[in-house]
């Protein structure tokens, strides 16, 4: 009877999600060195470290580099951003109304929606 119960235990299947869980559940790492040798002299040597897991599982291991990155805090740069956005929207609209006041300059290109008589 025990053999029946491990038989039907090897059989069932999980399915990606199940296998997707597990994974970021308990995290994995994946390690792997790289060396190129010629005549004993290292030409080039590669270490590659991936770790897969969730956020809560990175934050438990130390790993939370995304934290202090500007990149991923939007929320809180988000009205630094915005004003500063404003200010140079508005320092464009100055700088286009002085130049549409002054006119040509001598030696610029003008565009024919200008206006400028050239006769």
């Amino acid at each position: 009877m025990a053999q029946q119960r491990n038989l039907s235990h090897a059989v069932e299947s999980s399915t990606l999600a199940d296998v997707l869980e597990r994974v970021l559940d308990k995290g994995i790492v994946i390690a792997g060195d790289i060396r190129v040798k010629l005549v004993d002299i290292e030409l080039l040597s590669i270490q590659l470290r991936l770790v897969i897991c969730s956020v809560d599982k990175a934050k438990e291991m130390g790993m939370d580099w995304w934290v202090n990155n500007p990149i991923f805090r939007r929320g809180e740069d988000h009205e630094a951003l915005s004003s500063s956005l404003a200010s140079i929207a508005e320092r464009m609209t100055r700088l286009e109304e002085s130049l549409t006041k002054e006119g040509p300059r001598a030696g610029e290109l003008v565009s024919p929606s200008q206006g400028v008589d050239v006769s």
